[in-house]
């Protein structure tokens, strides 16, 4: 027997020892009856890595399975590759794209405007699906020069996948095969299509719906959740996109390259201001009505410039906004509920004293004045200091926070003096045709930037904090989005590129012993595909100043 090298298994905190150059899939083939769980791919020494990979050093291994997040994004790009091929099949030449998240799933569309997608077609392809996975064919990669998959890609008609590659620079490649298929994805794929098997895929609007697992219940696939509004408001910036020949890296990338970027940026921040300043006439023709204006949203979707944006459009329709702070309303601590692992829920509205919260706004639209409460949160102690708040008739109450859409928050007061704002970045522009950009990576970059800037916090800890800010936000947040007046887009095409140059140094501060690298890990790759922009540019007014620094805002 030759050389053997120790292997660590975390899911069994156990080690086992194997011969050098012995692949993750025979690790897995010998402790597979011992996990219980559907592996999909491996954790290496804090770093993502296939089944197909070979180790000639001792390491530590941790198996995932689609509940970890890395998991997750394996399993939804590789059954997003089988969808592409089983278009291919039932409609050559049809082409694919996937447009974003929605309604549970992705929202995928026909290239090629002359075929239309029936419910008929939409079945076959779906079909065709199953029968891929049946087969349980190997999803294969391959390095070759870039130059080669330039050409590949090229014709196929997949112009954005070579204006990626040709933007990137770099001398080498990996595509993916799927049988006679090939593609390019940003991440890793599992590596055969039999662990694919729980999906549906139904018609949607102009296109379809690819939804994958349940979460909670990896058996069975997601249900559509309709979001009207938020559909709108994807659909609106990819079409200002196609308008502007930004609807990609690759494009913006060729726009840095040819120094076009300074008008793109005024362009859309002309756009951003357009908006708020549409809000702001909104509420202003029916300001004798409207006496609360509600704005929630996720972490780092930027309420707190928007707010402040919104405050002098309203100023300027001759409105006189007031801010009602949710802090202030925390019940004492030791009234606060508890979450699943014994710690305080600061998130969960029963944190809040609701009851005080709708008799203070009662009080308010009926004249009176209050005492407004304040809260320690360093005694965990409501307290009044004699700070007193009345309003008149040019006021408006604006108020932010998580709950800020929950019903419960206003229940006592009558819907029609409310108007409800949902913020959020909602990333425009994708990789390429085939891989989108999430936006909670958006999200996260700018919260990493920000709580290094701000909070002394580490991208370590942001990165280790963001499952419980996500969680929060899917109890809190998400499922009341739908119950706003106006969406609000907070995103900038070219912010990633921006961002790049802001993030990159903080990220590489995570070290390799910390599970949390393989998330900066992830993060750095995927600012690999961006040309830096220089932030000198940027409007000092700008909602990216919320993160970068260098706003005329105080905060």
């Amino acid at each position: 027997m030759g050389k053997l090298i120790s292997i660590y298994i975390e899911d069994l905190d156990e080690k086992r020892f194997y011969p050098l150059g012995t692949s993750l899939q025979t690790i897995l083939d010998d402790v597979s009856s011992q996990l219980k769980m559907t592996v999909l791919g491996a954790i290496v020494n804090n770093k993502l890595k296939e089944l197909t990979y070979e180790i000639y050093k001792p390491k530590n291994v941790k198996f995932i399975d689609y509940k970890h997040p890395a998991g997750k994004r394996m399993y939804l790009r590789s059954l997003t590759f089988i969808l592409y091929k089983a278009i291919q099949d039932v409609l050559p030449n049809a082409g694919f794209i996937v447009e974003h998240s929605i309604s549970n799933g992705l929202y995928c569309r026909i290239k090629d405007k002359n075929t239309i997608l029936t419910q008929e077609s939409i079945a076959k392809i779906k079909l065709r699906m199953l029968e891929i996975i049946k087969a349980d064919l190997p999803f294969e990669r391959q390095e070759m020069e870039t130059e080669k998959a330039i050409e590949l890609f090229e014709s196929q008609g997949l112009h954005e996948k070579t204006n990626l590659l040709q933007t990137r620079g770099n001398i080498y490649t990996s595509v993916y095969k799927l049988g006679t298929t090939v593609d390019y994805f940003y991440g890793f794929l599992v590596p055969h299509t039999g662990l694919l098997d729980v999906f549906d895929l139904q018609h949607y609007y102009n296109g379809m719906l690819l939804l994958p697992p349940d979460q909670k219940n990896p058996s069975e696939a997601k249900q559509i959740l309709q979001q009207e509004k938020m559909l709108q408001i994807f659909s609106e910036y990819k079409r200002w996109g196609k308008i502007l020949k930004i609807s990609n890296v690759g494009d913006l990338n060729r726009s840095v390259e040819e120094k076009k970027i300074s008008e793109l940026i005024k362009i859309y921040e002309a756009m951003h201001e357009k908006k708020i300043s549409q809000i702001a006439d909104r509420i202003r023709k029916k300001w004798k009505k409207i006496k609360i204006i509600l704005i929630a949203g996720p972490s780092s979707s930027g309420k707190t410039t928007f707010g402040k944006r919104l405050a002098i459009q309203l100023k300027v329709a001759g409105i006189e906004p007031i801010n009602l702070s949710l802090d202030n309303y925390f019940v004492d601590r030791e009234y606060t509920p508890l979450d699943e692992n014994g710690e305080y829920d600061f998130e969960s509205i029963e944190a809040l004293d609701v009851k005080l919260f709708n008799q203070n706004l009662q009080e308010l639209l009926d004249g009176k004045e209050i005492q407004l409460p304040k809260f320690s949160f360093e005694k965990g102690k409501r307290t009044y200091n004699g700070d007193k708040l009345k309003i008149n008739g040019k006021n408006v109450l604006v108020i932010e926070g998580i709950h800020a859409l929950n019903p419960k928050l206003t229940s006592l007061i009558s819907d029609e003096v409310k108007f409800k704002i949902y913020i959020s970045a909602l990333t425009s522009i994708s990789i390429d045709g085939h891989n989108r950009i999430h936006s909670t990576d958006n999200r996260l970059i700018r919260r990493i930037i920000r709580d290094y800037r701000y909070r002394s916090y580490s991208a370590l800890n942001t990165i280790k904090r963001w499952p419980s800010v996500r969680n929060g936000e899917e109890r809190n947040i998400f499922p009341y989005q739908e119950n706003a007046d106006v969406m609000f887009n907070s995103a900038l095409p070219y912010e990633l590129g921006v961002l790049k140059s802001h993030a990159e140094p903080i990220l590489r501060q995570v070290q390799p012993n910390q599970p949390e690298y393989s998330e900066a890990n992830r993060l750095l790759k995927f600012f690999s595909y961006f040309i830096p922009i220089a932030d000198n540019e940027i409007p000092k007014n700008s909602l990216m100043r919320e993160f970068l620094g260098g706003s005329t805002f105080e905060y």
